[in-house]
């Protein structure tokens, strides 16, 4: 699921550069998927494993 929420996000930051519309909106849908993928990331290395 999260990672479906970052693909979107970097999706519609990819669009909106090629575009050039909603100025900083854009980065901060940038900001926010690449934040989602730390959080991912830390949650999963924290996991002990079998």
């Amino acid at each position: 699921m999260l990672w479906t929420i970052i693909i979107i996000l970097l999706a519609f930051w990819l669009i909106g550069v090629i575009i050039d519309i909603a100025g900083g909106l854009i980065h901060l849908l940038l900001i926010a998927a690449i934040i989602f993928l730390v959080v991912r990331l830390f949650r999963r290395s924290g996991r002990p494993r079998d």
